[in-house]
């Protein structure tokens, strides 16, 4: 792609909303037609099982180590050039946000990217989440819950002015990211072949982790050749849905990759759902689980602003590249995730869905 030629055609800002247009339908259409959810494997592993949800987490997200540290090995793009990795973290904020998205996440039967994605096809619930979801998350970056979210971020952050590299710090040579992703792979297709997965199932998997991929190649080349500063960054949720909601409430909003990833994943899960016939108006059940739904969305929205990301922008985008706050942010995703589920699911007997 002549990333050069597009920036020359419409400009720097259109282009990286053209960017996050690409990624987003690429990750929207991946992610409708392979049921890709970190929620659901969290609580598929929480009951003992290693079932199809964590097969097709596990190679989605090892899908996105290999296609992203091989494109850092080609030069395609600059690991210490991602925002979230030139940025201080907050290793207090990934432990507190990582455990309050996990509940949130189980509460409202989804992360912020798969209710995106179900709002698509037409599940009024995941609309009704999605908003508030948004509005806390906005809230939580410069509204009301601004400021406790920097106290709680502020209580232990990363040294030496960025974030952790664990590949650097652990000594490790810098093609143990790929080993990694491919031993990753395997047991992914393992599981898979023992699960009984479809082809096309892994396919469309696989393509969640390299529409992350995409997305940090190319916000990487349009940081080479625009005039202006570029953030380099790929798919999360967090950011890009309070930004999508102040695009429609600020007469001055400008075109950038997280409006133009919002509006491709809900373009590309919706023409996925609708070629399938898969698209079906479903709203609560009764008001408890509009309720739960609610505290649900509110708690990811805090919880994933203060985490540095959600389930896909910690949890995929930030570990292909190896931040040390978003693996902890994950690892306490899973924790909080599963216990929520054997402290309220399991007990009142729910069943897994």
């Amino acid at each position: 792609m002549d990333i050069l030629g597009i920036v020359e055609w419409i400009g720097e800002t259109p282009a990286a909303a053209l960017f996050g247009l690409i990624t987003g339908v690429l990750f929207g259409v991946a992610a409708q037609r392979s049921s890709f959810c970190l929620r659901a494997a969290t609580v598929e592993f929480a009951r003992g099982q290693l079932g199809p949800r964590v097969s097709v987490w596990l190679l989605t997200w090892s899908t996105a180590v290999v296609w992203v540290q091989g494109a850092r090995m080609l030069g395609l793009m600059r690991v210490e050039d991602a925002r979230m990795m030139a940025v201080p973290g907050s290793w207090s904020g990934a432990v507190i946000g990582g455990l309050l998205f996990g509940v949130g996440m189980v509460l409202a039967r989804g992360c912020s990217g798969r209710l995106l994605v179900l709002a698509a096809t037409g599940n009024l619930r995941s609309v009704i989440s999605g908003l508030i979801f948004a509005v806390v998350a906005q809230m939580s970056l410069g509204g009301w819950l601004s400021p406790l979210r920097d106290q709680l971020a502020a209580l232990w952050t990363t040294s030496g002015g960025t974030n952790v590299n664990l590949i650097t710090a652990l000594g490790l040579p810098q093609y143990s990211g790929l080993i990694l992703g491919l031993a990753t792979a395997a047991l992914a297709l393992f599981l898979a072949h023992r699960n009984r997965i479809g082809v096309p199932r892994l396919v469309f998997a696989s393509g969640v982790g390299f529409a992350v991929a995409v997305g940090w190649v190319l916000t990487f080349g349009l940081s080479q050749v625009a005039f202006d500063p570029v953030q380099v960054e790929s798919a999360t949720f967090t950011g890009p849905s309070a930004h999508m909601l102040m695009f429609f409430l600020e007469r001055d909003a400008v075109l950038e990759f997280d409006v133009g990833l919002v509006a491709g994943v809900f373009a590309g899960a919706f023409v996925s759902a609708a070629l399938k016939r898969e698209f079906q108006f479903q709203g609560f059940q009764d008001a408890d689980n509009m309720k739960r739904a609610m505290t649900g969305a509110a708690l990811m929205g805090f919880g994933g602003m203060l985490a540095g990301g959600c389930a896909i922008g910690a949890g995929v985008t930030g570990g292909s590249i190896f931040v040390g706050t978003a693996w902890l942010a994950l690892v306490c995703m899973w924790l909080g995730a599963m216990l929520t589920d054997v402290l309220v699911d399991q007990r009142s007997g729910a069943v897994m869905a």
